[in-house]
């Protein structure tokens, strides 16, 4: 088997020791292959934090299973898992120089002084902080004092490396570059790696594979894209990104995950969600990159709706326009336009969407 595979089975944290206090972590059942990057995304209070709590061997679970390679942990205390964690706060020690802090777990290890230093040195060297090695804390910037944190995970060679919101108290640019470090590092390093966060741009862009969470449920496990344009519930569309949710009419019942609905003024074929069917309610999901917007008004085999521009906001790279229309308002978003192609509030529209982007979901997976 290979090095750093985790399996969560039945994994459950209830707080409090009556069957009806809430349960925080419901039975959750997922298997993270070793050197994949999965995040656990969802809001405050999904359970995301709580699951990684448990993997890490800080909170005992009410019941369930969590293994790495086989062998159960959850009664291997947390300094005994093959596991490092980069946690929020950083928690470096102050009064210790960067190179102290890096070093500070293999001495508690009773590490050789030689192996220490080869391993101190080879962490300071991959996060680039060779040259600040004698500072303190304090004389860092955020940035680094992250870099820090992550080389004092790195050096322990764990098989399984966590990530508890790490990058929320960096300003947004400086969040764009650690991530992006990250990323790469784990790639190099081939760690096995979960990544808890409430940021949905973190999670595109970092995994391998989303586990997306809520009231302490899993509601979605896949591959980016894939929760992107096809969510399994109305929860996971809405909260991954921007989403319009269009009334529509289904016409026959899916065939090969594809059917014909009727929706914003034309028939369209798009794709389906697995549970869709003649028999209940379905909304057709479009992202606002896929509704078209075009002047001169006309109904046609692409624009099935009149509607009138609400608001512009201009974004540089992009415009968001909110459209209000005969079945309800709908948000576009126009990537660089020219600036005489920009509308206006009050302006007339054509508005119609790119129906192979479109997603048929059943009512039901708001649950």
């Amino acid at each position: 088997m290979e090095s750093g595979q985790v399996t969560l089975s039945a994994l459950t944290k209830r707080y409090g020791n009556r069957v009806d206090d809430p349960i925080a972590v419901d039975s959750v059942d997922l298997d993270i292959r070793a050197g994949e990057f999965v995040t656990l995304l969802g809001p405050s209070g999904c359970g995301k934090t709580s699951t990684l709590r448990m993997i890490a061997g800080f909170e005992t679970p009410t019941s369930g299973h969590v293994t790495v390679d086989g062998t159960d942990m959850v009664s291997v205390p947390p300094n005994k898992r093959p596991m490092s964690m980069v946690f929020q706060s950083y928690a470096l020690f102050p009064h210790l120089s960067v190179r102290q802090n890096v070093a500070y777990g293999l001495r508690l290890k009773k590490t050789s002084e030689k192996r220490l230093r080869e391993e101190v040195d080879t962490a300071l060297t991959i996060m680039n902080l060779m040259p600040y090695a004698e500072r303190a804390p304090h004389q860092l910037s955020g940035g680094q004092q992250q870099r820090v944190a992550l080389a004092r995970a790195l050096v322990m060679r764990p098989k399984v490396l966590l990530f508890d919101e790490p990058l929320s108290n960096l300003d947004a640019k400086l969040r764009v570059q650690m991530r992006n470090e990250i990323r790469r590092l784990q790639k190099r390093l081939g760690i096995t790696s979960i990544f808890v966060t409430h940021d949905q741009d973190e999670a595109m862009t970092l995994s391998d594979r989303i586990v997306v969470m809520n009231q302490g449920r899993i509601e979605q496990i896949d591959v980016p894209e894939q929760v992107y344009r096809h969510p399994s519930s109305i929860f996971v569309a809405d909260f991954i990104g921007r989403a319009n949710f269009l009334d529509a009419t289904l016409l026959v019942d899916p065939v090969d995950g594809r059917a014909r609905a009727f929706a914003l003024g034309l028939e369209r074929e798009v794709a389906t969600h697995p549970d869709v069917s003649l028999e209940g309610e379905v909304l057709l999901m479009v992202r606002p990159e896929s509704v078209i917007l075009t002047p001169n008004p006309a109904a046609d085999s692409v624009h099935g709706e009149v509607g009138r521009v609400l608001s512009a906001i201009f974004h540089g790279e992009s415009v968001e326009y909110e459209v209000e229309t005969d079945t309800g308002s709908i948000v576009a978003l126009v990537s660089d336009p020219a600036a005489n192609e920009i509308f206006e509030p009050m302006d007339t529209v054509s508005v119609g969407i790119k129906a192979d982007r479109g997603w048929l979901l059943p009512v039901h997976a708001e649950s």
